[in-house]
């Protein structure tokens, strides 16, 4: 099943299933967070309550799609309590792309290839047990994230702003504080490359951006095996296409262990809080020497996922120094 929401005329979210080719709208007036939160509290599955309060008119999601209507298929009424992070070096083939940026002409080994090693000893522990923590990353909170179809904006003092196509495990935080995965979706985890290159301690700087999930959220199990492409337009050409690779069978880690190593944290076990969780990738325009521009379209596609995550790059004007944040006292 895949689930979405799209905007009604007021504004609040509608959610929308399909199993199939068609779309319906499901018969409430609650949205998908709100439907979630009250499955947790009647310890009721999310699928059976779908099934049991039904379906209601075909939706054209396409269409609202064009008309920039959908919306992120999930997310919470306070946006600070919706948490945007990720792990990186995670997949096969990873480490060579992230090793060419950081690396130096005296390095034996980058650090970036030395985690990605721990990740291929000892990301896939057997019988339960704990593996090798990966490298993890922040990007923000719900205010940073963008819809299917809206602009992903570099700030004024980015260098970059570039694609990177990921899976996305979504969370949210039962009563009791156990972590309970709503489904999987595609991401967007656009970030600065320009930035991180330059020293390799500035990839939390280049991690803070904003981030794009969807239009769909697969409820459900994930497949070992998941084929994508990953696709940037600069008005009618495209600009480069290239496949990317994920599930367990490409990867280094296994999610349980990634999913283990965030929310081993009391932290991100707050009941009722919102996580979007990014897996990482091995797939970038950047690394194949493509330069973005304003007005430069992304596109991220995998047929398990429904519909094709698509963003526009917006940069905010540059050319003037960056301004001096300043602050005040009471």
């Amino acid at each position: 099943m895949l689930l979405s929401q799209y905007a009604r005329a007021d504004g609040t979210p509608q959610i929308v299933a399909r199993d199939g080719t068609e779309a319906y709208e499901v018969k409430t007036g609650l949205s998908l967070y709100d439907l979630a939160m009250d499955c947790l509290t009647a310890g009721e599955r999310l699928r059976d309550r779908i099934a049991t309060i039904g379906l209601t008119g075909a939706v054209d999601l396409e269409t609202l799609y064009a008309e920039g209507r959908l919306l992120p298929p999930v997310t919470h009424p306070d946006p600070a309590h919706l948490h945007l992070t990720g792990t990186g070096l995670t997949h096969l083939g990873s480490a060579s792309t992230r090793a060419a940026m950081h690396k130096k002409a005296d390095d034996n080994e980058t650090d970036s290839m030395k985690m990605f090693r721990l990740g291929v000893e000892g990301g896939k522990p057997a019988n339960g047990a704990a593996g090798v923590q990966p490298e993890w990353f922040y990007k923000g909170n719900g205010t940073a994230l963008v819809s299917p179809g809206a602009a992903l904006t570099a700030p004024k003092f980015a260098e970059d702003g570039g694609e990177e196509p990921e899976i996305a495990g979504v969370y949210l935080i039962a009563p009791d504080g156990t972590p309970v995965r709503l489904g999987w979706a595609l991401a967007n985890e656009f970030s600065d490359h320009v930035m991180e290159r330059r020293n390799y301690l500035y990839l939390a700087h280049s991690k803070l951006r904003q981030a794009a999930i969807g239009p769909e959220l697969l409820i459900g199990d994930l497949p070992e095996h998941i084929e994508g492409v990953s696709r940037v337009y600069r008005g009618q050409e495209m600009i480069f296409e290239k496949p990317f690779l994920s599930g367990e069978a490409n990867m280094s880690h296994s999610f349980a262990n990634l999913e283990h190593h965030h929310f081993k944290y009391p932290l991100f076990r707050q009941p009722g809080d919102l996580h979007v969780h990014m897996f990482g990738t091995a797939t970038l325009s950047f690394a194949d020497g493509v330069e973005t521009r304003d007005g430069d379209l992304f596109e991220i596609e995998a047929g398990i996922f429904g519909l094709p995550l698509r963003n526009p790059l917006a940069f905010t004007p540059r050319g003037t120094p960056e301004p001096r944040t300043e602050i005040r006292s009471i």
